[in-house]
């Protein structure tokens, strides 16, 4: 491992807590496929495929951030067990739904309800920033190797969800995500020493993080950037499919993530100078431009490409977005912030994952590559209209508390 990547592990408890969030954000990858698969193995409608991924992911973006919110305020722990057993029960019912062969309001029912799947990478990277707070190199390191763990799940996870239900049985793929979030989120929390303080004074004086204008762009862009990712998972299985090979598909989206995963580990050996503002601006452009190609894919390896070079903006564009979201959300409610890109993203995978289904039911998998490369477009045009926002001062209303929160905190370890 690079000397910079070493680093940030000299600190004791977080090789414990980052292999424990790996485990707990495996879901985030299996999750939404493995849905997709099972329902297009067992009915073979893509379109219920899309509206059912849409759901889970839409249902995530509105419980998301209130859980976020109370873990800010009173623990991960206290709030992430409970949280993820209500979302291990919506799973098994829908599950179970599907197997049965149930009405399909029952799918959608528990489809909400696994929406409680609680954000753990934004668990993780709070922790890091306990860590490293006022250490901006150290912390740039630990958001591109979470970014890094994010991608070997995407990398991983797709192959084995869509692997196991085309193998094994539908359902194998969301019922092994189920189990990687029950382990990650148990070890997670049993690890006190890392668990960030919470701030439960808050509660009555800051409202939301969304307040903030620079964190208001973040979300709304990557609405249209998660549209990239649920659209490209979609039509990239009907793609595979269509030529008589869709457990190939795991492998396509796999090669995906691997390119993201590469620029994540280089971009985190890098020195930076400059803001972080014009760095994640280039990033959402190079997102949309990378999505052209896609319309002209005839087959698997030139899609596996094509994606492989789309995936390289990716990991540098969620650092810098990381970056964005410290500078411009209070520590107190650095947490719940975290979660809000998290949220714009799964909104986004909502729209272009159901999206991406009618339009392959109606007119075929090539023309479903339609939808990210509109969805880059709008991410684009976001990011501009909003980057004076990001690249401006950063607003000092909730720095005074939050400053006098960290030297109350300071006192009570020294103490």
């Amino acid at each position: 491992m690079p000397s910079p990547y070493r680093a940030i592990f000299a600190a004791p408890g977080t090789k414990g807590f980052s292999a424990a969030g790996f485990l707990g954000r495996m879901p985030l990858s299996m999750m939404g496929i493995g849905v997709v698969t099972m329902i297009s193995q067992l009915t073979g409608r893509y379109g219920l495929a899309g509206a059912l991924s849409a759901t889970l992911a839409m249902s995530a973006a509105v419980i998301g951030p209130l859980i976020s919110r109370l873990v800010d305020r009173h623990g991960q722990r206290r709030v992430l067990r409970p949280a993820t057993l209500v979302a291990l029960a919506a799973v098994a019912g829908l599950l179970i739904c599907a197997q049965q062969r149930l009405a399909d309001w029952t799918l959608f029912v528990f489809a909400a309800g696994a929406g409680c799947v609680p954000s753990v990478g934004s668990m993780i990277r709070a922790r890091w920033a306990e860590i490293y707070r006022g250490s901006p190199r150290e912390l740039h390191t630990a958001y591109s190797w979470e970014s890094i763990v994010d991608e070997v799940c995407f990398i991983f996870g797709p192959i084995i969800s869509i692997g196991l239900s085309t193998a094994w049985f539908p359902e194998a793929g969301p019922l092994l995500a189920a189990g990687f979030l029950l382990v990650g989120v148990l070890w997670l929390t049993a690890q006190r020493a890392t668990e960030p303080v919470p701030h439960p004074r808050r509660e009555h004086i800051g409202g939301s993080a969304l307040r903030s204008r620079g964190l208001q762009v973040l979300v709304v862009t990557f609405v249209a950037t998660g549209a990239i990712f649920g659209s490209v998972d979609v039509v990239t299985v009907a793609f595979a499919e269509e030529r008589g090979h869709k457990a190939a598909a795991s492998l396509v989206l796999a090669v995906y993530a691997l390119g993201s995963c590469l620029a994540g580990a280089v971009f985190g050996l890098l020195h930076l100078k400059g803001k972080a503002s014009t760095r994640w601006l280039v990033g959402v452009c190079a997102m949309a431009v990378s999505m052209i190609p896609l319309q002209l894919a005839g087959n698997l390896p030139f899609l596996a490409v094509a994606l492989f070079v789309a995936g390289l903006a990716i990991a540098p564009t969620m650092v810098s977005t990381m970056a964005l979201v410290e500078q411009h959300v209070p520590r107190t409610e650095l947490t719940e912030g975290m979660t809000w890109t998290s949220t714009g993203l799964a909104v986004g995978v909502a729209l272009g994952s159901s999206a991406a289904g009618w339009v392959v039911d109606a007119s075929g998998a090539e023309a479903g590559y339609a939808v990210p490369v509109v969805s880059g477009a709008l991410a684009a045009a976001v990011a501009f209209l909003g980057y004076r926002r990001l690249s401006g001062p950063v607003p000092t209303e909730g720095r005074a508390e939050d400053d006098r929160h960290r030297r109350t905190d300071d006192d009570e370890r020294v103490a």
